[in-house]
């Protein structure tokens, strides 16, 4: 690393790492619109799991819903700052480069759903069925929802986990002698 910039090894991991989520991000979902009409579903594992074709122009469970031009310009914001700083989320390490790059995946995944449908598809749909029948679900996602999740919870575990410099150390070198 130069001039706190990463090398081109660390980078083309990042972006290959972004194509590979964005890539079964988008066959996924193209899967997904061509099987089942929107607002389908396809009962998959009986009180567990099913394949949906949702939409949602909200944020994570649906909050901020409507606001599908708002999210597109922050995310267009987010994934220009994560990457000018990437190299202040452990990006020269092969952790904080899966991470960074399900990240970006999952960002411009999302963000082209946004930009091309009017709307997020989300089509996995895991829940459970109480005893009077009821459903208890967890929010409907996708590919590019869990590419990042899976980065910030990498992310998280690289911070807790990655040593810090303290009196008469540094994380890159041995503890110097006292006199």
């Amino acid at each position: 690393m130069a001039n706190g910039w990463l090398s081109w090894t660390s980078e083309r991991r990042i972006l290959s790492i972004a194509a590979g989520v964005l890539g079964l991000d988008q066959f996924s979902k193209w899967w997904v619109v061509r099987s089942l009409d929107y607002g389908d579903q396809l009962e998959v594992l009986p009180g567990f799991f099913r394949w949906v074709h949702w939409g949602n122009t909200g944020a994570a469970w649906s909050q901020f819903h409507g606001n599908n031009g708002i999210l597109a310009g922050v995310a267009c914001v987010a994934l220009a700052a994560f990457w000018w700083w990437r190299h202040q989320f452990e990006a020269a390490r092969l952790g904080g480069q899966i991470a960074l790059g399900c990240l970006f995946g999952g960002i411009v995944g999302n963000l082209l759903d946004r930009l091309l449908r009017g709307h997020v598809v989300d089509f996995l749909y895991f829940y459970c069925t109480t005893r009077s029948e009821s459903e208890i679900g967890f929010p409907a996602f996708n590919v590019a929802d869990t590419g990042i999740t899976i980065s910030v919870l990498l992310l998280l575990f690289l911070a807790w986990n990655t040593p810090t410099a303290a009196a008469g150390t540094t994380a890159n070198t041995a503890p110097t002698a006292r006199p």
